[in-house]
């Protein structure tokens, strides 16, 4: 076989990895975040004790839905004494805009953590408006508008590898629980309590006073050993 073919045809190999090595590391979804990206810190509330309930939820989940005005009413009355704590574990399997909705609510953390949770609850209240969208971005957008966020800054940061990172950090820190993704999760000062603890053993449904009985009584316990 003419050398001189050989050649090209090498050529065209190794520009055709390269393609596939520039797109497989420029998915915002696939790519893993930088080893010095710590995972997200989005806090409310006080506490005397140090307890803290955390979740990892997906903003398009319908389930992580239903448990958000719950939660709401509960943390009006565990917020004194603990804190609530939100990572983001989006399931992009079963979930396509999940990732864009926690890009969303990223951008608008980097322009104060009030403003997270202000994005926050608005993908969760307008969830059923956004999640089966193929315009995502023109409606975040619009969110970040309603929000009186610098809107530029918005979008610059929506498409940043900050953002990707930060939500690709929260990601690799889930993994190392070992439990199975699934959402909402939910931790009390790091130990994992099943979604049942916070559920109407009649309807199934999420029960803010079920919520906040867990969470006074693991107060109560660490108050008793400081």
């Amino acid at each position: 076989m003419d050398k001189r073919f050989l050649g090209i045809l090498a050529a065209i190999v190794v520009i055709f990895v390269g393609i596939v090595a520039v797109s497989k590391h420029s998915d915002p979804q696939t790519s893993s975040s930088s080893s010095s990206t710590q995972p997200t810190h989005h806090v409310e509330g006080t506490s005397a004790a140090n307890v803290t309930l955390m979740e990892y939820g997906d903003f398009e989940c319908p389930i992580c839905g239903s448990y958000y005005e719950p939660l709401k009413q509960a943390q009006a009355q565990f917020g004194s004494v603990a804190y609530f704590q939100f990572r983001n574990l989006p399931l992009v399997s079963i979930h396509p805009n999940a990732f864009a909705g926690a890009r969303a609510a990223e951008a608008a953390a980097l322009q104060g953590n009030n403003q997270f949770w202000r994005m926050h609850d608005l993908l969760y209240q307008n969830q059923t408006e956004w999640a089966n969208s193929s315009d995502v971005v023109t409606i975040f957008n619009r969110y970040a508008s309603e929000l009186q966020l610098n809107v530029d800054k918005f979008k610059k940061d929506y498409a940043s590898s900050q953002v990707n990172d930060s939500i690709n950090a929260d990601l690799n820190a889930f993994s190392k629980t070992g439990q199975d993704e699934a959402t909402p999760t939910f931790f009390l000062d790091g130990k994992y309590i099943p979604n049942t603890e916070f559920t109407n053993p009649q309807t199934g449904a999420p029960d803010p006073a079920k919520i906040v009985a867990v969470v006074n009584a693991e107060v109560a316990k660490k108050s008793k050993t400081q």
